[in-house]
């Protein structure tokens, strides 16, 4: 049996190309690498030709794509073979909508909030304008309603296998609400002058009988299509009959008629821009086709739960890694439901592995919520990056960004800026929900009917603009001393930027986020408003946030591109040494078992390429030199169209940037290599939201980057740009490949459970994705894993490029894992000292665990070592030893333990050790 806490994950992505079979063959490789838990993306039904299973649109069956049910067994029956866990990746916040393959949404729109699923689903069913009856905005039209009209866009059409009527558009299926089938049958038999023929009077005889569907009975429904559909010769009929509803420029009464049959439905239907707002039902972000899910709602829990407590109950889940938990209204209620359940389905027999998906800023701690272990470890994969920059490097690249961008190196003024224009845009429709909210509480009690809707949309704003992290995290009890401290902080923030008269309209808005309206003596309130308010307010602003700072800021502060990672802070001045052996002490005594990653399916860039970038930190001088001569050469290539320049200063700068962290190890250049640089480069400039964005495409920039990369990148064209560029980046690859060793050799060593993602075996030097999605030439490591079974760390070294020194180091940690178990799961975490003039270039610390232990040392900094990348770490002179008394192992003596001598293979090291009666508490010397 694999170990109830996994010593080493494997992340897959599951496609119909890379699918449960293809999974299951991999097996045998994550047995030999020592991987002890498969954590596998969605496994559940998602949108056909998906290529990340995070649309899911029936949580209760098995993906068909990749293989359903069938195929799942076969994967099981491999894992269960090897001994290893299985761990899924399950959404829980959001399905996929729209389009025709999600019952629960079609029934929704079918019988509106009469259908039972109408309470999964987070919809405003009164926030329609200009119409008399609820509905259900869907903006999936790519032209206005009356240009889809006119086309012939929308198709009225009837099943004669369920005898139902629908109207299409393309692929997407709009039921028709069953009160109106009367209406229509009776212009389909007029249409098709068929009144007097038998099927016609059947049909109409149907009409008469059910012409009390106004308000529908469900068990009447389908005995009514059923019926329509026994009828012989119907479908001939009403093939002839749906020319009445045949929209068409030419065909005025036809188009109105459909039009107006339409307009009677429990939807509305628009053009995709009315999103932004218009929209109103909850969404994952901006993107349409996932609709939240109201999960907090008993039935719809254990509906989307079934099939995951039955794989609990047959012992083929070991694990699960929930996908955004911000986007749920109460995360701590989800949590204990999802404990509950896993008790209720193994019996309480051993622990549950589960992560969260939760990015938390700097400096914000996470809430314990029950059962779970952790997060997936985006904080984690940021602080060993900000251990490993070079400190001392930043304040000069701050200076180089100052000059490129003319504005201060602070990321909080672009933070502030991408709100606005999320809110002004993305997002408009989500934040008018909560401002009419607000606005109707305000108005429920004569000491607060004052504060205008207008006004208490401003405030809101600026609270919103000011708000720090992602959410808080309140019950419907209230908030705990942390969350209202964050609120109250945020509220004078906001307070401090209001010019208007107060009047107390900023105490009544914390008043209703903290839900102190409610508190007894207080004037009354709504109870269920001032709730919905303030738990809706949370789900809120994590979008918001996500929006703003990862997928807007993210994508215009680029000082180094090594800390604009997710969950990270690009404006960060690194790490001392003291600060990060605190941060693991302090996991090790509170999150011992969450994951710690380095590369996942949303990281901007793979680990090495990040890592490469890392160490533009250590050379930033030559940086610079090498930027100032890259522009002069380049000029020629820019495209000067008006008043613009295709690219842009800060995004040419963020080009080449990212130009060194993808560089291929070995020449030449291919054309994949241009088109992949090409359509980051267009993600990035659209996520940037300056020169062109997703919702207003600028053609003429985009083809002038576009162009501009091609160019740079021909050797015909820039044959002495390309030259400088590969001879730096031979040299920024040396150092990043040592930065990559050690950031490996953290995550396998450091409190927490190392994932690794897909390939990353080798070097990853993959982009934002679809990018970091592509295929893995699993062969090819399974092959180079066969002969590596004795490392020969000296040769390996000197064909570093090849991948296999990483390979094997790999295998290296987690074969270490496996035989120490104790040690990483419950080993305590002790910082230990290093002492002499080159102390700050190593961290060193050791875990134990009883008598067991390990020692870890990590190499960093080692431009002034290495000529600047030129050659390999020559460490002969360097002047550092390491404290390590309390600690003996095999090959040392003595109480120091010379860098030199640790770091003679590689740049890192982990010796197997044993604590000894004269173990001490450790000296701790803080570091600059």
């Amino acid at each position: 049996m694999p170990p109830a806490i996994p010593l080493a994950t494997y992340r897959l992505q599951l496609t119909a190309d890379f699918d449960f079979d293809k999974a299951a063959a991999v097996i045998p490789y994550l047995k030999a690498l020592g991987i002890t838990h498969l954590y596998a993306s969605p496994v559940m039904k998602a949108r056909k030709g998906s290529t990340h299973g995070y649309d899911t649109v029936d949580h209760g069956q098995f993906n068909p794509e990749l293989g359903g049910e069938a195929g799942f067994a076969r994967l099981s029956e491999a894992l269960i073979k090897n001994d290893l866990g299985l761990i899924i990746d399950f959404v829980p916040n959001h399905v996929g909508v729209h389009f025709a393959d999600n019952p629960w949404w079609l029934d929704v729109l079918e019988w509106g909030q009469a259908s039972p699923h109408a309470v999964s689903f987070d919809i405003d069913w009164d926030q329609l304008a200009f119409r008399a009856r609820g509905g259900v905005l869907l903006p999936i039209l790519g032209s206005s309603y009356g240009e889809a009209l006119e086309r012939g866009d929308i198709e009225l059409r009837y099943d004669p296998d369920e005898g139902s009527l629908s109207a299409w558009y393309f692929e997407h299926r709009l039921p028709i609400a069953p009160e109106r089938y009367g209406e229509v049958l009776r212009m389909i038999v007029k249409e098709a002058d068929a009144a007097d023929t038998e099927p016609g009077k059947r049909m109409l005889a149907l009409a008469a009988r059910y012409t009390g569907l106004r308000r529908p009975n469900r068990k009447e429904a389908p005995a009514f299509k059923s019926e329509l559909k026994e009828i012989a010769g119907a479908a001939d009929l009403i093939a002839r009959g749906l020319a009445a509803y045949r929209a068409g420029k030419d065909r005025p009464a036809q188009t109105l008629a459909l039009h107006h049959l339409l307009e009677r439905q429990h939807y509305k239907l628009g053009h995709w821009r009315l999103a932004s707002s218009d929209i109103n039902y909850r969404r994952f972000f901006d993107v349409n086709g996932l609709a939240g899910l109201r999960v907090e709602d008993p039935g719809t829990f254990a509906a989307t739960h079934r099939l995951v407590k039955q794989l609990i109950v047959e012992g083929r889940l070991q694990g699960i890694r929930l996908d955004h938990i911000d986007g749920l209204r109460d995360p701590a209620q989800y949590c204990q439901r999802l404990r509950r359940l896993v008790r209720d389905a193994q019996g309480n027999a051993k622990p549950f592995y589960t992560v969260i998906e939760k990015i938390l800023c700097e400096h914000e701690r996470l809430p314990h919520f029950a059962g779970v272990q952790g997060t997936t470890g985006y904080e984690w994969m940021n602080v060993i990056t900000q251990v490993l920059v070079d400190a001392n490097g930043l304040a000069a690249l701050d200076e180089t960004w100052r000059q490129i961008s003319n504005r201060p190196p602070q990321l909080a003024p672009y933070v502030k800026d991408a709100k606005r224009r999320v809110l002004e845009t993305l997002l408009t429709s989500e934040f008018t929900v909560l401002t009419r909210l607000l606005a109707r509480i305000a108005n429920g009690h004569y000491s607060t009917r004052d504060f205008s809707a207008d006004s208490l949309r401003q405030a809101l704003e600026l609270y919103v603009l000011h708000f720090p992290v992602y959410r808080t995290y309140l019950t419907h009890s209230g908030p705990t001393a942390p969350d209202r401290k964050l609120i109250d902080d945020t509220i004078e923030r906001a307070r401090s930027e209001w010019f208007a008269a107060d009047e107390g309209i900023f105490d009544f808005l914390r008043d209703a986020l903290t839900m102190d309206l409610l508190k007894p003596g207080r004037p009354p309130h709504s109870a269920p408003r001032v709730r919905r308010f303030a738990l809706k307010v949370q789900q809120f602003t994590g979008p918001m946030m996500a929006k703003s700072l990862e997928d807007t800021a993210f994508y215009q502060f680029h000082r180094l591109l090594a800390l604009n990672e997710v969950g990270g802070d690009p404006a960060s001045n690194g790490m001392s040494l003291a600060a990060f052996h605190q941060a693991m002490r302090v996991r090790a005594k509170e999150w011992p078992q969450g994951m710690t990653a380095t590369a996942t399916h949303d990281t901007k860039r793979g680990e090495d390429a990040r890592a490469r970038i890392a160490a533009l930190s250590e050379i930033p001088g030559e940086w610079t030199s090498a930027v100032a001569r890259w522009k002069v050469l380049n000029a020629p290539h820019l495209t000067h169209q008006g008043n613009f320049r295709a690219p842009s200063a800060t995004f040419e700068y963020m080009l080449y940037q990212t130009l060194l962290g993808a560089w291929p190890l070995q020449a030449p250049v291919d054309p994949g290599f241009v088109e992949r640089i090409q359509a980051y480069a267009l993600k990035a400039a659209r996520e940037g939201k300056e020169e062109t964005s997703w919702l207003n495409p600028h053609e003429a920039y985009e083809n002038g980057v576009n162009s501009f990369i091609g160019k740079i990148l021909d050797p015909a064209q820039s044959a002495e740009f390309l030259e400088a560029l590969q001879t730096l980046a031979r040299r920024v690859a040396l150092l990043g490949m040592l930065n990559s060793l050690g950031q490996l050799t953290l995550k396998a060593t450091l409190p927490g459970v190392p994932d690794f993602y897909q390939g990353t075996e080798f070097w990853d030097l993959s982009l934002v994705d679809p990018d970091n999605r592509r295929p893995v030439d699993f062969a090819a490591r399974h092959a180079a894993l066969t002969s590596l079974d004795a490392p020969d760390w000296s040769g390996l070294s000197q064909s570093w490029p090849d991948g296999r020194l990483k390979l094997a180091w790999t295998r290296h940690l987690i074969k270490l894992r496996n035989q120490l178990p104790d040690v990483f799961i419950r080993g305590d975490y002790q910082p230990l000292e290093v002492r002499g003039a080159h102390a700050d270039r190593a961290i060193a610390f050791a875990r134990s665990h009883g008598r067991a232990a390990v020692i870890v040392v990590v190499g960093r900094h080692f431009a002034p070592f290495t000529q600047a990348g030129r050659e390999w770490p020559a460490l002969e002179g360097i002047d550092a030893t390491i404290d390590i008394a309390g600690y003996t192992a095999a090959g040392l003596a003595g109480n120091e333990l010379p860098l030199a001598q640790a770091l003679r293979d590689l740049p890192v090291a982990v010796i197997e050790a044993h604590t000894t009666n004269a173990a001490k508490p450790v000296r701790r010397r803080a570091h600059a």
